[in-house]
């Protein structure tokens, strides 16, 4: 799947395919959006990364003192 959102500036686009849709039927939708999502089409991927990281520090937990044990895990009766 890909999906694009794009702001034009002629009436001509060329929209460029993956490998894997390349020989397969395909459909083009194109329609006005209100606003689109400035804040993931102006960052670099190595930005939104670190966006994403820093979001979610908040929920990361250590695991370093963690043992697994099969025979608990597996004792579910």
């Amino acid at each position: 799947m890909l999906r694009q959102i794009v702001q034009t500036t002629d009436k001509f686009y060329t929209l460029r395919l993956p490998d894997d849709l390349v020989g397969k039927t395909v459909e083009v939708l194109a329609f006005e959006v209100d606003q689109a999502p400035v804040a993931a089409i102006s960052l670099s991927k190595d930005e939104r990364i670190k966006a994403i990281q820093n979001g979610m520090s908040n929920y990361r937990l250590s695991l370093k003192d963690f043992t697994f044990n099969r025979d608990e895990a597996n004792d579910y009766e």
